[in-house]
């Protein structure tokens, strides 16, 4: 991405599962393990892939209505413990790394606004890969669960950067309504857990269907 050219946004939010980070079919078979575990009603694919992005009790609720609070607990802990049995499996998109690379050559803050807990991001964050990448970030379990946007909120006034100058990028309708509730631009990727169809509402800038056409397009609009 060019040095000189202009920089429409200051800072850039990244959504981490389903945007940058191939780990959607996995969240769901994670959820769907954890949901039998419990005996409740086994969301289909496209029902679990729906809540990803939202705080975990929140999703697990929403993608298991007929699990009685009492076990929510439980259904939290046999959700982490199917995850974290193919935590390893997990990776970067091919292309995300010098995608954030030339963002951050190019003078752009660059942040994360995710439905995972402070722990599990941090994991990812302190690799070698990711170290020092990202100026800032937020989870789900320290401020407010998407849609939301306290968490675009709170990082746009710890960097001081104005709505006008701010984009979200995420994979769900979760990260698009929590980017125009807090007055943002935003931008949708299809190749995570949501579809394009519930994005023309909501208004992004663009919507990629890969890494390379979100890339194309922040050159283009970013």
């Amino acid at each position: 991405m060019p040095a000189s050219r202009p920089r429409r946004f200051d800072l850039i939010a990244f959504d981490w599962d389903g945007t940058l980070y191939d780990s959607t079919a996995i969240i769901v078979r994670c959820i769907q393990e954890a949901v039998r575990d419990v005996g409740g009603t086994v969301p289909t694919d496209q029902q679990a892939a729906w809540v990803i992005g939202m705080s975990l009790m929140q999703a697990l609720a929403h993608a298991a209505p007929d699990v009685p609070p009492d076990k929510y607990t439980e259904l939290g802990n046999r959700y982490r413990y199917h995850y974290f049995k193919h935590q390893n499996d997990l990776s970067l998109f091919p292309g995300v790394l010098p995608l954030l690379d030339e963002l951050r050559a190019r003078g752009h803050l660059l942040a994360v606004a995710t439905g995972k807990n402070r722990r599990g991001l941090d994991e990812a964050l302190h690799t070698v890969q990711l170290r020092g990448v990202f100026d800032g970030s937020r989870t789900a379990d320290e401020t407010a669960g998407k849609p939301h946007p306290l968490m675009l909120q709170e990082l746009m006034a710890e960097f001081d950067v104005p709505p006008e100058r701010t984009l979200m990028i995420g994979d769900t309708t979760h990260d698009l309504q929590m980017a125009l509730s807090a007055g943002c631009a935003s931008v949708g990727v299809t190749y995570g857990a949501h579809s394009a169809d519930g994005f023309a509402a909501l208004r992004p800038l663009f919507v990629a269907n890969s890494v390379r056409e979100l890339h194309d397009g922040l050159l283009q609009h970013g």
